[in-house]
């Protein structure tokens, strides 16, 4: 609760206490998981006195005290950046741990691991002291005290399971409060890891909310997968096309962004998009496979699921298309190459192929103004007669932030390293976009400009969806017919779709991306979801509801019960989707 400081401002020693008290249930739940071992320990050494036991206890020991340090450390760590409690979604990023080196700097690491060393030699040795204090009894015979163990069992059982009544311990009993982050507080951090590793995918039942058939009813009107009548947005069917990733740019930093502000009344504004998730690896799958994010689990991390995936790029390359990907990350992390090659991206271009200065340029890899020249000069080998599909992710507006100084104020700068990441990202952004103008290239070419993902910033979090979530998706470049705003409720995977039907291609195997513009769209909606709770958006309102706790974090809805049955249904018909594949 200290380290987090901008919610900590706010808080009372009366917070504190009731943080505490509401979260006790789940410490002693997780206290009871972590005293099995030593009970039966101790039930064996009334038969069996050998220090291998002793051995044995403190093996186990010190492995619940690095446990503990772990979970606590990270807990409070991700906070910051996530939002949600620790949970089973970080092991997806242990993989790959330059992640985390390159979001932040070495001193903060060495801080964390100095803390983890820390408390779990203070835990080892505490539970140790523990274990030695002897409690002066009566002897009472080995059968007897074998007994009066094996009757504190089915105690502990019940300590676990949180009574004798069919709800079971959830992190849903410790939440009290209005305020999310006093919730968030009150749960522990282990049984939450804990927890969300017993409910992953593989336990479909998690998400079996309902029969087939209401299911069904629910999303009769969401998903369409043709396009009819709709908006014709460009004067040629087959553009080169070229879609544009940008890293963290929420709506959120619009007021930084004053280039992208100009270009939105130059090209085709989608104003009222949303984000599906909030990590790239998940809205990268979105935008490209017009294919849902899930609360708990990535798809891009699963090879066997994402090879199976429609794709933008495949569907194109079925047309004669081209197809060619830059990203000047490591295109490893998250496999993210796996995916990208298995939903017809040919020529990858990452920072491997890049010179060493280049390569070190930032900390996640090559900045942006540099693969921004990378991707003006592979537009332009266009040649006319041919068909060209670029795919291109931006990376510097990205923790830990770092950015060239502006030569002879090319761009604002700000003191906020945040807004000036953006304000970077807006320059190289519209300096590309000019540089293009006169080419030409330009005049057969459609750039489509979505972001991967929004962020906490500030007051903007997870308690309030709509401002975090809020996307620009803008269509610019000599193909798009005239200025436009398009005015219409929709999520980043409704790009495929929306973008096949422009190019009179059908998109039958995008099952969950909608075209917005076709007279079939008939019941918009949005979805983003996180951490096992999901937000929908509809004309009634929105709701964001933690199907851990069973509850609304945010409840903004004239018809928030119909919302969750339909929330549910989603989550329930899309997870039925992956787990199939």
């Amino acid at each position: 609760m200290l380290c987090n400081h901008e919610a900590a401002d706010a808080l009372t020693v009366a917070d504190t206490v009731s943080v505490v008290w509401h979260g006790l249930s789940l410490d002693l739940s997780t206290a009871i998981y972590i005293s099995v071992v030593p009970l039966l320990l101790a039930l064996a050494s009334v038969w069996w006195h050998h220090k291998a036991l002793g051995v044995v206890f403190k093996v186990y020991a010190a492995i619940i005290a690095l446990a503990f340090a772990l979970a606590f450390v990270a807990d409070t760590s991700l906070y910051e950046f996530w939002g949600f409690k620790l949970n089973a979604s970080c092991l997806e990023y242990l993989t790959q741990p330059e992640g985390m080196t390159q979001s932040v700097s070495v001193g903060y690491l060495l801080v964390r691991l100095l803390l983890i060393a820390t408390l779990t030699y203070g835990l080892y040795t505490m539970y140790v002291a523990i274990s030695r204090v002897k409690c002066g009894r009566r002897s009472i015979g080995r059968v007897k005290e074998t007994l009066l163990y094996i009757a504190a069992m089915p105690l502990l059982v019940i300590g676990i399971r949180g009574g004798v009544t069919e709800s079971t311990t959830n992190i849903g009993q410790v939440y009290y409060s209005q305020n999310q982050f006093l919730n968030h507080a009150a749960v522990n951090p282990v049984f939450s890891f804990l927890y969300s590793l017993s409910h992953q995918l593989g336990d479909v039942s998690q998400y079996q909310f309902m029969d087939e058939a209401e299911c069904r009813q629910l999303l009769n009107n969401v998903y369409t997968t043709e396009s009819m009548d709709s908006d014709t947005l460009l004067t040629i069917t087959r553009p080169d096309i070229v879609v544009i990733l940008l890293e963290s740019c929420g709506e959120e930093f619009a007021e930084v962004m004053p280039h992208l502000q100009q270009l939105k009344h130059e090209g085709i504004y989608f104003s009222r998009c949303y984000a599906n998730s909030w990590r790239t690896d998940r809205g990268t799958v979105c935008a490209l496979s017009g294919y849902p994010s899930y609360p708990t689990v990535s798809v891009m991390k699963m090879p066997e699921k994402s090879r199976t995936l429609p794709g933008i790029a495949r569907t194109l390359q079925a047309q004669g298309y081209s197809t060619s990907y830059i990203y000047g990350g490591d295109i490893n992390f998250t496999n993210m190459r796996s995916y990208l090659i298995s939903t017809g991206w040919e020529c990858l271009t990452s920072m491997d192929d890049y010179s060493l200065t280049d390569r070190n340029s930032a900390q996640w890899g090559v900045r942006d103004d540099i693969t921004f020249r990378t991707l003006y000069d592979e537009i332009m080998t266009f040649q006319p007669g041919t068909a060209n599909l670029i795919g291109y992710s931006t990376l510097s507006s990205h923790e830990p932030w770092d950015v060239p100084t502006p030569a002879q104020g090319e761009w604002q700068t700000h003191s906020d390293e945040v807004l000036n990441a953006f304000a970077y990202l807006d320059y190289c952004l519209y300096s590309f976009i000019h540089r293009l103008r006169s080419t030409p290239q330009w005049d057969n070419l459609l750039i489509v400009l979505v972001p991967d993902h929004g962020i906490n910033y500030q007051q903007i979090d997870n308690s309030t969806p709509l401002l975090k979530h809020h996307i620009p998706m803008l269509w610019l470049g000599g193909a798009v017919r005239e200025p436009r705003t398009i005015a219409t409720l929709c999520n980043q995977t409704d790009l495929a779709a929306t973008l096949l039907g422009q190019l009179q291609l059908q998109h039958y195997d995008f099952a969950f991306s909608r075209d917005v513009l076709s007279a079939t769209y008939t019941y918009p909606t949005a979805v983003n979801n996180y951490g096992n709770a999901q937000m929908l958006i509809d004309s009634t309102g929105c709701i964001l509801y933690d199907f851990d706790a069973e509850r609304f974090i945010v409840e903004q809805s004239t018809d928030s019960e119909r919302l969750q049955r339909l929330s549910k249904a989603i989550l329930q018909v899309t997870t039925e989707d992956l787990v199939n594949r």
